[in-house]
């Protein structure tokens, strides 16, 4: 996603560093308007954690958004251009939108009836479309706003001191892209980004060019690796920014920016430390499998990380903790997406075992007492329910259970199949879906292939059963 930034940016350089050893053994979603189509009904169907967000007759390919942007009154100008394909024909069709003022919507260039309900925008082209493909542009402006998740967190478009950052998980993204707002459609994104001259922009994937005219600048971004609406992110501020590099395991260079908000810049350690994060999780689950890396960290008062594609976002500063958990989904979370939010656990489970062999591996707990330490929690406690892809409520969709008991699911696994035949598993759940979706049964399916046992029992104890596992 390479190209140089312009020789006009002051950029330190990070040298990459060696290679670790292996490790040892607000708003609430209303009620939508049901998508009208003719022909075929689509075999996708809704997610089950939010059935209102996204529709199943069209495949979004590539999003193309301009954001013209004022810090100073937080005032946004927008397009943003949708290159998708109808499954089947569509007579109307839905994005998921909140807030601002629609200016004007296009389908194939001709202007288009629309109505909006709640957090999404019914549309309904001159004549029904055909299957195949089609384009669709949204203008719109005004004032972007956050969002209020079921547990209470802040995400969409978050603002600053010096700007705003936007974060989309799990449907942030409807507040500053009108979208297909569920994980299960990946697609591609251009971001054209004008700012005054006084601050910066990013965005996921590789810095096209840098276009200053007058007292303004756009960056364009350009996302070449698939991806969710929940893993976009822009932020404008003022940032230190840093280019670096370091080499993949196939002799690529994987070029690295990051872009540190400059009131708060303690992030040497962490820029230092990336590059060796990613040879050592490149060992074990393979290829890096995103075109860029790096970071942003921005005072925005979110209380947490996000694993925004490429280029994961941190408040304030950056452990080492949080640093291998965020790129640890690059592999699993971002290139190997859950299609459905019941299945978290195959992002934050990963994420969370990827921190415990790091760990084990730097002198710290082994995995073994990693896992150990959490059995011992008593029965009644929050780990154990609910089960990690049981949960009904939207507020525990980042619960204890689904990191802990996730990645505890994983250690499990590997003593039940053994150290080969587990990170055999691990590099090929990472290949074999790398830039698309999966699910839990395609995981079990996967383990038991591999190891040539048959492992549902042990999947049921620990992702869909409450209480704590006996016999473990």
């Amino acid at each position: 996603m390479p190209r140089p930034l312009l020789a006009t940016l002051v950029l330190p350089l990070i040298i990459g560093l060696g290679a670790s050893t292996l490790p040892s053994a607000g708003a609430r979603i209303a009620d939508p308007l049901a998508p009208s189509t003719a022909g075929a009904a689509s075999k996708a169907k809704p997610d089950t954690l939010f059935p209102k967000q996204g529709h199943t007759g069209y495949d979004v390919r590539h999003y193309d958004v301009a954001l013209r942007y004022e810090p100073v009154s937080n005032q946004l100008d927008a397009s943003t251009a949708i290159r998708a394909v109808a499954k089947t024909s569509l007579s109307s069709f839905r994005l998921d939108f909140v807030g601002m003022t629609i200016d004007s919507i296009k389908v194939d260039g001709k202007p288009a009836r629309w109505r909006r309900t709640d957090e999404h925008l019914i549309i309904t082209p001159r004549k029904p479309l055909a299957k195949g493909r089609f384009v669709t542009t949204v203008a719109y402006s005004g004032t972007p706003s956050d969002f209020t998740d079921a547990d209470g967190s802040k995400e969409g478009w978050v603002r600053t001191v010096d700007g705003a950052i936007a974060l989309g998980e799990p449907v942030g993204t409807m507040t500053w892209i009108p979208s297909n707002n569920t994980p299960a459609d990946k697609a591609r994104y251009t971001f054209r980004i004008d700012v005054p001259n006084t601050v910066q922009a990013t965005a996921n994937g590789n810095l096209v060019s840098r276009e200053r005219r007058g007292l303004r600048t756009t960056w364009t971004w350009q996302a070449r690796d698939r991806m969710s609406t929940y893993l976009a992110m822009v932020a404008i501020g003022s940032f230190n920014v840093y280019r670096s590099s370091v080499e993949s395991i196939t002799g690529r260079t994987i070029p690295l920016w990051s872009f540190v908000d400059t009131t708060n810049d303690t992030t040497a350690a962490a820029r230092a430390l990336l590059p060796k994060v990613m040879r050592f999780q490149e060992k074990l689950f393979g290829a890096y499998p995103m075109t860029s890396g790096g970071m942003v960290v921005d005072n925005a008062g979110v209380g947490y990380a996000l694993e925004t594609q490429t280029r994961p976002f941190y408040p304030y500063s950056v452990d080492a903790a949080t640093l291998v958990h965020e790129t640890a989904h690059q592999w699993y979370g971002n290139s190997v997406t859950l299609r459905d939010w019941h299945d978290i656990w195959l992002a934050e489970g990963f994420a969370t075992y990827a921190e415990w062999l790091w760990d084990g591996a730097h002198g710290g707990a082994s995995p073994a007492k990693h896992f150990d330490d959490l059995y011992a929690t008593p029965a009644d406690k929050g780990l154990w329910r609910p089960a990690p892809t049981e949960f009904t409520d939207a507020a525990d969709l980042f619960g204890e259970p689904v990191y802990n008991r996730g990645a505890m699911t994983l250690q499990v696994l590997r003593e039940r199949i053994g150290n080969a035949d587990f990170f055999r598993f691990v590099k090929r759940w990472a290949t074999l879906h790398r830039q698309s979706n999966a699910t839990t049964a395609q995981l079990v399916t996967l383990a038991e292939r591999v190891s040539g046992e048959q492992l549902d029992g042990l999947f049921a104890d620990w992702l869909e059963l409450d209480g704590r596992p006996a016999g473990y």
